[in-house]
């Protein structure tokens, strides 16, 4: 058997078994050959990569209708000049995926209009793509939905679906309402995914004051142990990019005037 088959029945024998054909992955390659109809190989092969494409694609096209991240938050999108460089560095690491894997943490803070949100729903984009479950949500409205499943008594079940999410996007965390409630199934979504699943947090308010969002220092304490135990922090600084957008639109207006 030539290298070039030994290649094209590696190859054939990993798609058959990605497409649960598991005859096909350890008979065809040999029979083919048997047949005298080796040359036929190569056109198999051509026809198995387009089928991966195609199944990489609407798989592709599941996770991001799933992931619910906003359109257009992507990294092309991004003005990586108005980025701090080790964020824009960072962010290049992250894309890889392995953090997911040792169940890390992604920490961004900075003030408003400084490109956190982009930024996260980006991240999250670029692992869809590479086949990654992500969700993207705004923390109010995932911590309203925890709170209707403990009064249906099914949180146990919502946390479970969750799980489903390799990475779970929480925006805005300080923009939840503080009640003693909220923070709770906060906190427990947090001690559930802790070093099993991948948090990535976006918050205006740093850790010294994230007592504004948990209340109680023991759980604010607790809650900022989990977090940082295993994860990136990055830190988003410079001028916002909504404000110079305004500032911008403005101009022409006072030209005029």
């Amino acid at each position: 058997m030539s290298d070039m088959t030994i290649e094209m029945d590696a190859r054939m024998r990993e798609l058959f078994t990605r497409f649960k054909l598991p005859t096909l992955a350890s008979e065809v390659v040999r029979r083919f050959t048997d047949a005298g109809h080796h040359t036929a190989l190569t056109t198999l092969l051509e026809v198995l990569e387009a089928e991966a494409d195609e199944r990489g694609q609407r798989r592709t096209e599941r996770l991001l209708k799933a992931s619910r991240l906003p359109p257009g938050k992507t990294f092309d999108a991004i003005e990586r000049t108005r980025l701090p460089r080790a964020v824009v560095t960072r962010l290049d690491e992250l894309a890889t995926g392995e953090f997911l894997e040792r169940a890390d943490n992604v920490l961004c803070f900075g003030l408003p209009g400084r490109g956190k949100t982009h930024a996260a729903a980006a991240l999250g984009d670029a692992l869809v793509r590479r086949g990654h479950t992500v969700l993207f949500t705004p923390t109010f409205r995932l911590v309203q939905e925890l709170l209707a499943a403990k009064r249906d008594l099914a949180l146990p079940r919502a946390l479970h679906r969750l799980d489903a999410f390799e990475l779970l996007i929480l925006d805005d965390i300080g923009y939840v309402q503080q009640s003693a409630d909220e923070v709770e199934v906060l906190f427990t979504l947090m001690a559930e995914r802790y070093e099993r699943r991948s948090l990535l947090i976006t918050s205006n308010l740093m850790f010294g004051e994230w007592d504004r969002i948990f209340k109680n220092p023991m759980t604010t304490a607790a809650a900022i142990d989990r977090l940082v135990h295993h994860s990136a922090i990055l830190e988003f600084s410079g001028p916002s990019k909504r404000a110079d957008e305004a500032l911008s639109r403005s101009r022409p207006a006072e030209a005029h005037a």
